[in-house]
This record gives structure tokens, sequence and C-alpha cells, in this order.
């Protein structure tokens, strides 16, 4: 359990990584901290004399307490780094560790170390990785963003890795508002070449599962309904459920037992998945309703993960460059590094430039010709 004096240090630092708070600008008075946070003069202080301690702020007689400028100390110290920052949503499962793989022996043949950060797809977490990385001095990061579909509240972290010329990409998806060099699957031609792949096999009543806090899933759900109007199959709204990061173990699998209840003449015979994961999840709600894969129903994951081929049922899915990505990633960051620190930066929009990997189709064992 925090003591209320760290509560106040951290809050006070956090304003300082976000840019709140500015180099040599006054920060808040010793009233208005104890007002703010409910502690009393010593505690706020005890929090103040810490910081300036330690070089996050400084005193001026009379006038109050200011920001410190730790630019050039940060400057300094960064000419001795070697160090790259990864943060994805997850390291240890699915294809993050391919991912991973592939970025960390490019930097590490380049002679990097490679610090490696899991935000569990959860903004508090991201945020406190960057205040580590912009207090830790990294040459640049490889960021997979949290919750892309949605607002995130750590943009100002964002600007001040800008600010300090701390280089940084985006894989798998981005924040739009920053426009940062992202390398990206085309998911919206993923999402429609698995639905077209089902169509074409004779569905006309296909569910589709999308993950609706990623824009990973909102851009597949669109290539889902793209391949519906592009074949003219009416789109019918039960058929399309969304879930969040939280419901992604419960709500599909839910969702998908009920409908398997339904007559025959109304049960699906097709699923589109959001990614292989929940493919394997919802083959098992297929077993538990005693129906066929894909005798009686198909299913279409996403991203031919190594899950892909972990059952009886091999899955048709979408591809993804998985070590590739990585590797890549890696490239262009010590790219961004390179040119930031030449004296001739002449290319600078790289950091408005994108890579998009196209989806291509592995067929399995999952999907059939409708019977």
């Amino acid at each position: 359990m925090q003591t209320k004096y760290s509560i106040v240090k951290q809050a006070i630092k956090s304003q300082i990584l976000d840019g709140t708070f500015q180099p040599h600008q006054k920060i808040s008075s010793e009233s208005e901290l104890m007002k703010q946070f409910g502690v009393s003069r010593h505690t706020v202080r005890l929090a103040i004399g810490d910081l300036v301690n330690q070089g996050w702020l400084y005193r001026e007689q009379g006038a109050g307490t200011f920001c410190a400028d730790r630019s050039k100390e940060d400057n300094a110290s960064l000419i001795q780094q070697k160090n790259i920052a990864i943060i994805t949503t997850y390291i240890s499962d699915y294809i993050f560790p391919s991912i991973i793989r592939g970025a960390e022996s490019h930097l590490s043949e380049q002679g990097y170390q490679v610090s490696l950060f899991s935000t569990n797809n959860d903004h508090n977490n991201e945020r406190k990785f960057l205040e580590k990385i912009l207090t830790q001095h990294f040459d640049g990061v490889i960021i997979e963003p949290t919750r892309s579909a949605i607002t995130n509240p750590n943009i100002n972290y964002y600007l001040n890795l800008e600010r300090q010329n701390i280089p940084y990409l985006m894989i798998n998806a981005f924040y739009d508002e920053l426009e940062p060099f992202h390398i990206v699957m085309d998911d919206e031609k993923g999402g429609t070449i698995q639905t077209e792949h089902l169509i074409e096999l004779g569905h006309i009543n296909i569910l589709g599962f999308f993950k609706n806090d990623d824009i990973q899933g909102t851009k597949r759900l669109k290539g889902y309904l793209k391949a519906h109007r592009k074949h003219q199959i009416e789109i019918l709204p039960n058929n399309i459920i969304t879930y969040n990061t939280e419901e992604k173990n419960t709500k599909p699998v839910e969702v998908l037992r009920k409908m398997l209840q339904e007559p025959k003449e109304k049960r699906p015979t097709a699923i589109v998945c959001y990614n292989d994961e929940l493919a394997i999840k919802l083959l098992d709600a297929i077993r538990e309703a005693q129906l066929k894969v894909p005798e009686n129903i198909s299913i279409v994951g996403f991203d031919d993960s190594f899950m892909a081929e972990v059952t009886e049922v091999k899955l048709t899915t979408v591809s993804h460059p998985q070590s590739e990505m990585g590797r890549l990633a890696a490239k262009v960051i010590l790219d961004m590094i390179k040119q930031l620190k030449s004296p001739n930066k002449e290319q600078q929009n790289l950091a408005k430039d994108l890579i998009r990997f196209d989806p291509e189709l592995v067929v399995r064992n999952s999907t059939a010709p409708i019977k």
C-alpha cells in the first residue's frame, strides 16, 4: 500500500512527465497540494523535498518551487545508452513472443539491450511504463498501443517522448491523433477475405465476433460488413457480436452457446473470428453442442498463430507477419535513431509514414462448402 507521501510525490512526478509542468514553471503551492490530496503540510514538504534532492524540482527563496530542466542531464546520459524499450499488450502468449523475438534478435545483433513491458491492455500500466521510459533514458521505443479503438489518456506522455527527442513507432495499431510511424496489418482487408471465403463456400448466415476496444477489431468488422455488401447478402444485426478486453474469455462463448441452441434452420453455418485464440475457445462451445467443424459449422481465425494447428481441427485463418513485423520494427526504430543523431536531418517526414502488410488467407480444414 502506498503512503500518502509517496502518492503526492508520484503525482507531481507524473505531472512533470506528462508535460503539465514545463521546465522552470512554478508548481502548485503547498496549500493547493494539501487541499488536492487531503494531506498535511509536513507530508507535502517531505514529497517536494525528495523531488528537489532528486533533481526534479528546485526552490527559489520567496518565489516558490519550480520544475527543473532535466534535458541537459538527460541528453548527457543518452550518449552512453544503447537501450530500446518494447511495450506490447501481452508478452508471453499468443503471437507476441514471435513478434518480440523478431525485434529482439535484430536489436541484439546491433548491440542494443532490450527492455520488455506488458500493459495487459490497461492504460494505467501503459502510463507507468511510459513514465519509466521517460526517466530511464531509452534510445527509442517500439509500442503496441493499448485499447487503440478508444480515446487514450496517455497522449501527453507520447508528446513528451517527442519533446525529449525519443523516437517511437507503433505496431499492430496506432493512435491516429499522433500520426506516428506505424507497422500494421491491413485488418480491414483481412476481415473481408475471411468473410468472402465463407460466402464463396455458400454461407450466408455468418456470425462475426470482433473485439471493440482495439482498432484491429473495428477494422476487421468493417471488412466483414464490406464483404456482405459486395455480395449483396443481408447483414443480420444479431450476427455481429462485439466484446472488450474484460469480456474476451466469457462473452463470445456464452453468446455462441445460446445461438447454437437455435433450430437448425436458424442456426449460423459459419463464424468469422477476431483471432485464432478466440476461434479455439469457440471450438469448445461447438463440441459441447455436439456439432462438428466443418460438417455442421465452418470457422475462420485470424493471425495464423501456432494455435491454428494445435487441435484436431486445423484452422483456416489469415496470415500475420509476426517475427517479420518485429524485425522490421527493429530496423525502422534504429533508422529513426540514426536520423535523429545525424547532423543532416533531412527526412523529417519519416514519422508520418506507415508500413502495411497485406493479409493472405491460409486454408485448412475448418471451413467447407455449405451442405
